[in-house]
């Protein structure tokens, strides 16, 4: 350190002065580039965490505050399963191959042409009313339909 001290004192003043300015900037991009330069990509990187974990948080409560509402019009079907499917086949359109009872609150469908869209919205309003699909089996028919076999249940049976 003495060594050091003669060496810097054997420096004219302005030597001395360009010396300090030297190791002050050192000091400064030193600061800088290990401690706040880490610090504040890390700062950020949490911030945009957070960001992704809020809009997940609401998009899970949005989900769950549509299964509640779901769960909440649910209301037991005020006819027997069969029949109100058979009753809504007929109100939409479709011509029913085949429905067969397998337990209560729970048959099996079969729709021998539909277009693909029409059956799916009424699947979609089905599943509305508290008629829930078990199983789907849908094919094309080549010619802009398909033919579909499902296994449909009242809801809570």
């Amino acid at each position: 350190m003495n060594a050091l001290k003669t060496w810097f004192d054997g420096r004219s003043l302005r030597e001395r002065r360009l010396l300090l300015v030297m190791a002050a900037l050192a000091a400064v991009t030193l600061v800088w580039g290990a401690i706040i330069l880490p610090v504040r990509n890390g700062l950020s990187s949490s911030r945009e965490r957070y960001t992704d974990a809020v809009i997940r948080l609401g998009t899970a409560q949005a989900g769950l505050s549509q299964v509640k509402s779901l769960q909440r019009r649910a209301t037991p079907l005020s006819a027997p399963l069969a029949d109100i499917v058979r009753a809504r086949a007929d109100a939409a359109g479709f011509t029913l191959a085949s429905l067969d009872v397998e337990a209560p609150g729970r048959i099996r469908v079969a729709i021998a042409t539909a277009r693909a869209g029409a059956l799916m919205q009424w699947i979609a309003a089905l599943e509305g009313e508290g008629v829930l699909v078990d199983a789907l089996s849908v094919s094309g028919n080549g010619a802009g339909s398909v033919t579909a076999t499902m296994t449909l249940r009242a809801r809570g049976g």
